[in-house]
């Protein structure tokens, strides 16, 4: 068995990098931390650091195990969040991590409509893109990680979680206004020749497998995550893209066309660590998550 503090200060070093760095930020004397890697390294078996002139490099097992470090630890400052918790919903915290288009369109709601069920717990928010949300959640940074994943299928990442579906959005292509296309505007097709603006990296992934369906590789000319950015790109006539729902109520430029693409969704989810039940406060809002967020009948 690790010792808690022996991994705290094992996961300072491998953020720090060095024994001096990692005493700093701790508060400890020096010869205290590298104590507490000796006995660690014995528990372990195996060396974790590699000294590397002032400093130390992990070896292939510190790595591991400094990965493991910073989850463990995440996990037991939950189970201490979710003990306190314990006694009811009087007490308690929720944080959320979810992706931008999320935060400035659903999440207000549903961060209204918790508070006034719940006005004793605390719900913390933040951004972060689904990869990084479900590292955090991993993590025990976050409490509820909001996803999405595109119709080719849900990504692996998630295994070992409790997923919960809230909407999906459909897919649109965003082109300028006016002009003349040489086909339907609601088709990939139409637009074979143009240059592309890609954004995050799964939805640029799912723009080139969309595209390598219909036998072409679009022209990525620019690249961005602001779906504000995007817009402002098209509207100049500086090439196409494709949004999702969220991000076009979000914000909609006068200057873009958007038009419908046929079978194409993203799919928002929320997803919580572990198998149920969770956390009574996760749980509260999870529910809350799932009672307040409608699927449109109209999109954006």
């Amino acid at each position: 068995m690790f010792d808690e503090n022996r991994l705290r200060v094992f996961a300072a070093i491998a953020r720090e990098g060095s024994v001096t760095a990692a005493a700093t930020a701790l508060h400890y004397a020096q010869p205290s931390v590298s104590h507490h890697l000796a006995r660690l390294e014995a528990e372990a078996g195996v060396p974790l650091v590699q000294r590397a002139g002032r400093g130390i490099r992990l070896t292939e097992a510190g790595r591991l195990l400094a990965d493991r470090a910073e989850e463990i630890l995440g996990r037991i400052e939950s189970a201490r969040t979710e003990l306190a918790a314990h006694a009811g919903l009087s007490t308690g915290r929720v944080r959320l991590a979810a992706f931008p288009s999320a935060l400035a369109t659903v999440v207000p709601t549903v961060a209204a409509a918790f508070g006034l069920a719940y006005p004793d717990i605390e719900l913390a928010l933040t951004e972060a893109e689904p990869p990084e949300a479900l590292t955090a959640l991993r993590r025990g940074e976050v409490d509820v990680a909001f996803t999405f994943h595109h119709g080719d299928g849900p990504p692996g990442d998630r295994e070992g979680h409790t997923v919960t579906s809230i909407l999906h959005e459909p897919i649109y292509i965003v082109s300028r206004a006016g002009g003349s296309w040489p086909g339907p505007r609601d088709d990939l097709d139409t637009y074979r020749g143009q240059r592309w603006i890609a954004g995050c990296k799964r939805c640029r992934t799912h723009l080139l497998s969309a595209c390598a369906k219909r036998g072409f590789t679009p022209a990525i000319a620019f690249e961005t995550d602001d779906y504000v950015a995007v817009q402002a790109l098209v509207a100049a006539g500086l090439g196409v893209s494709t949004l999702p729902g969220l991000a076009l109520r979000a914000h909609l430029h006068p200057s873009v066309r958007v038009d419908r693409l046929k079978d194409d969704h993203r799919f928002v989810d929320a997803v919580v660590y572990g198998a149920p039940p969770a956390p009574a406060p996760v749980e509260a809002f999870v529910k809350v998550l799932k009672e307040t967020v409608v699927q449109p009948t109209q999109w954006p």
